[in-house]
C-alpha cells in the first residue's frame, strides 16, 4: 500500500519549513509511523554524506534523523550547489549531473522532473507516511513554469498541501492571503490547511489573524506555532543561520575565530564547538578582523575555494591570521580551507571556476590539484595524537607535500589523511563531522588550555528533536494532519 503524503511548502525562505518537517517526522516516528523526508529541490552548501554513497542536503539529513531513518539520496533527488552569485552545481540522486547558471537551469528542470518523481516513488513504497518539503516560496510565480520544488511538483505529484508563513518577520497574514491572491487557481486548491510559526507572545492576541486567514483563503488553521529557540542546537541549513545573534556565554575560556566565507560549505562542522559553554566562537563577516586574542582560527570549508581564498585576501583576513599565527596562535583548516592553507592550488580543467593557479597561505607545506572526481564516504579512524573519530568526506582534490608526513588522521582502512605543520601549530584535514565527536573535541578544547567537552554533542541534537516534537504535538492539530494527508 502506498504511503500517505503531506507537503509543506513556505510562504517565503526561512519561515521554519525544514524544522517543522523534522519535528513532525519525530512526533510521527513516536506515534509508531516509518516516516520518510523529501525534498525534490535543494539549494544548499550545507551537505551530508549518505550511506549509499552520495549526497543531500544537511536538512534532509537531520529529518531523516527525526524519522529514525537512514539518509538516503532519494530524499532530496536534485541538490543545487552555489559556486558563484549566478552559477551552481548540480547534484541530482546524490552525484554531481553538471554545473549551470540560473536560465540554463530553469531550462533543465523538465528533465529532472524525471528524477524527482522516480526518487519519491521509490519512497513512497517504503514508508507509512512522506512528509515533503517545498523550497523558496509558494508564491515565485515567475518561477512556476516548469518548477519543481514547490506547486509544480505537487501538481505533478498529486500532493496536499500545508502552507507556512512566518510572524516573527512581520505582514504574516499579507503573506498568506497574497499567496491565495497570486497563485493560480489549480494550484491553490491543492492547499489544505496553514501554519504560523515563530509566534511570540500570548497567543489570544493572534486568535482573530487566524480566523481572519482561514476566513480569507478558505484553508484549515493548523497551528500557531510558539518561536522555538532549541532550534539554534540544530544543525542549520542556510548559511543566514550564520548570522543569527547568539547568547552570552560569560564563563567562556577558549576563544575560536571563523571568517565567513561567501561560498563558506559544511559549516555545521563547527556546531558542535559553539555548543560548548567554554567556547566563544566568533563568525567574523568581512570588513572586520579576526579577534587578536583568539585562541584558534578555524577556516571553514568552501564550495569555491579559489574564489574564497580570494576574498579571504580582499578582506584583510590573511594578514589577521599571519598575525595570529606569529602570535603562537593555532590553525585548523577544514576541507576547502585546508587546501588554503597549502603554497597553491591547481584547478587545470577548470572545476570550480576559470581554469589556473593560486598561491595559497603558504602556512602547510602542500599543494592540491583539484580533479573531476568527488570523494563523498563515511570514514573513521584515529587522528595523530590517538584520539578517535567518526566522520566523513566530501570533497574534490588532491593534496599532497612534506607536511602530509606525519599525516592530521589514518583512517580505518589504513590510509591517511590531512597535514600538520612542522612545529604542530597549522593543520588541515579532510574530514567534515571531527567536531561532533566528544572525545575528539574535547582534545581540542584541552589542547586550546580548557576543561574537555562539557556536553555529549550526538546525545543533545536528539534530546532537542525530542523538545522539538513535543513542541508542535503541543501547538500544531497533528491528528487534523493526518487526516489531510493521502
Amino acid at each position: 500500500m502506498a504511503a500517505r503524503v503531506l507537503m509543506f511548502q513556505g510562504t517565503g525562505s526561512d519561515v521554519g519549513k525544514s524544522l517543522i518537517v523534522a519535528g513532525l517526522a519525530r512526533a510521527l516516528a513516536k506515534r509508531g509511523l516509518k516516516v520518510l523526508p523529501f525534498k525534490p529541490q535543494n539549494m544548499s552548501n550545507n551537505a551530508a554524506v549518505t550511506a549509499d554513497g552520495g549526497e543531500i542536503g544537511r536538512a534532509q539529513a537531520l529529518q531523516a534523523r527525526g524519522a529514525g531513518a537512514s539518509p538516503s539520496v532519494h530524499m532530496n533527488p536534485v541538490l543545487l550547489k552555489p559556486q558563484s552569485e549566478v552559477g551552481a552545481q548540480i547534484v541530482v540522486q546524490g552525484r554531481v549531473y553538471g554545473r549551470a547558471v540560473a536560465a540554463e537551469y530553469q531550462r533543465l528542470k523538465p528533465e529532472l522532473m524525471s528524477f524527482v518523481l522516480d526518487s519519491f516513488a521509490r519512497l513512497k513504497r517504503d514508508a507509512d507516511i512522506v512528509l515533503v518539503e517545498g523550497a523558496g516560496s509558494a508564491s515565485e510565480i515567475n518561477l512556476r513554469s516548469n518548477d519543481i520544488a514547490n506547486m509544480g511538483f505537487a501538481r505533478a505529484a498529486d500532493v496536499p498541501v500545508v502552507l507556512i508563513g512566518d510572524i516573527d518577520r512581520g505582514g504574516v497574514i499579507a503573506s498568506l492571503v497574497g499567496t491565495k491572491a497570486v497563485i493560480a487557481a489549480e494550484d491553490a486548491s491543492l492547499i489544505v490547511g496553514f501554519l504560523v510559526n515563530k509566534f511570540r507572545g500570548d497567543p489570544a492576541l493572534f486568535a482573530q489573524g487566524m480566523t481572519l486567514i482561514a476566513k480569507a483563503t478558505g484553508w484549515a488553521a493548523l497551528g500557531l506555532i510558539p518561536f522555538f529557540a532549541g532550534a539554534r542546537a540544530l544543525p542549520a541549513e542556510d548559511a543566514l543561520a550564520l548570522d543569527a545573534a547568539r547568547p552570552r556565554k560569560d564563563g567562556a575560556r577558549i576563544k575560536i575565530a571563523v571568517p565567513v566565507l561567501p561560498h563558506i560549505a559544511n559549516f555545521d562542522d563547527l556546531d558542535p564547538l559553539d555548543a560548548e559553554p567554554s567556547v566563544d566562537l566568533v563568525r567574523v563577516r568581512p570588513g572586520k578582523a579576526l579577534p587578536g586574542d583568539a585562541d584558534l582560527v578555524i577556516l571553514p570549508g568552501s564550495k569555491a575555494t579559489i574564489a574564497d581564498l580570494a576574498a579571504l585576501r580582499e578582506a584583510g583576513f590573511d594578514i589577521d591570521i599571519a598575525g595570529h599565527r606569529r602570535r603562537g596562535g593555532s590553525v585548523l583548516g577544514l576541507c576547502g580551507g585546508y587546501q588554503m592553507l597549502g603554497r597553491a592550488i591547481h584547478d587545470p580543467d577548470g572545476i570550480e571556476g576559470a581554469a589556473g593557479s593560486a598561491q595559497g597561505l603558504g602556512l602547510l607545506d602542500v599543494e592540491t590539484t583539484l580533479t573531476a572526481e568527488k570523494r563523498l564516504e563515511p570514514v573513521q579512524g584515529t587522528t595523530s595524537d590517538g584520539v578517535a573519530y567518526a566522520g566523513y568526506e566530501m570533497h574534490i582534490g588532491e593534496t599532497s607535500g612534506p607536511d602530509c608526513a606525519p599525516p592530521f588522521a589514518t583512517l580505518s582502512g589504513g590510509a591517511s589523511d590531512g597535514a600538520v605543520s612542522a612545529d604542530g601549530r597549522v593543520s588541515g584535514t579532510y574530514i567534515h563531522g571531527l567536531f561532533a565527536n566528544d572525545r575528539q573535541r574535547g582534545a581540542w578544547l584541552a589542547r586550546l588550555g580548557g576543561a574537555e567537552a562539557e556536553i555529549a554533542y550526538e546525545g543533545a541534537v536528539d534530546a532537542t528533536l525530542d523538545r522539538l516534537a513535543a513542541h508542535l504535538e503541543a501547538h500544531v492539530d497533528i491528528d487534523r494532519l493526518l487526516t489531510l494527508a493521502r
